[in-house]
């Protein structure tokens, strides 16, 4: 049984099908806890599922490092063996992602390197892109940045917006993340063997067939 503690800032939907996913028995993954940087509405999908959260809200303290170090403890308290971002929007100190690397996982809605950052999705509208897609990657010191795990291509749709190509991409990011942590908890994935530097085949378009 693979145990997580998910990290989120806003509603939660990526959680929400984790939740979901870890209510069937088969997929062998149970989420210890749900944390948040606010008092995010997503929490609220912990609670139905009768799984503890906890708040660590960055204003409360005098610096970045004191915050991460909370919000670390407040994690290791769980002892999981893999922490998701799953909406999570800030940047996490070096010291946060050496403490838990390579068992830090994050989505991002781009093919990654293409589109790192905060708005991914205008970037990818702005540049004239006519593909772009949804990664989940380790977490490193970077942004965005860390070794890919799996890729998936959405096409950009003449006329989208913002709003549009984001919602899509949503749709196939929670498939994508589910799958991922399917596959480290049947063991079928290494995050500590994954290879930075030989990626070119990740990306699959949106209509794989999720397992």
């Amino acid at each position: 049984m693979l145990s997580v503690v998910v990290l989120i800032s806003g509603s939660g939907s990526n959680l929400k099908a984790l939740l979901e996913a870890a209510d069937n028995p088969l997929n062998g993954i149970r989420i210890l806890a749900v944390g948040a940087d606010n008092p995010a509405s997503g929490l609220e999908h912990a609670e139905l599922f009768n799984v503890p959260t906890f708040v660590v809200a960055p204003q409360n303290f005098d610096s970045r490092e004191a915050w991460s170090k909370v919000l670390l403890e407040n994690v290791k308290f769980y002892n999981p063996d893999l922490v998701v971002l799953a909406g999570f929007m800030r940047i996490l100190p070096a010291s946060f992602v050496s403490a838990l690397s390579p068992n830090l996982i994050n989505t991002h809605p781009s093919l990654l390197p293409a589109f790192p950052g905060a708005h991914a999705v205008r970037d990818a509208l702005a540049a004239g892109a006519t593909v772009t897609g949804v990664t989940v990657h380790v977490v490193d010191q970077g942004v965005d940045t860390g070794p890919r795990i799996a890729q998936v291509s959405v096409a950009v749709l003449e006329g989208d917006s913002e709003f549009e190509l984001h919602e899509r991409i949503k749709t196939v990011e929670r498939q994508l993340l589910i799958s991922v942590v399917r596959d480290i908890a049947a063991g079928n994935l290494n995050l500590a063997n994954l290879d930075p530097l030989n990626q070119n085949h990740l990306a699959q378009p949106a209509a794989k067939n999720f397992h």
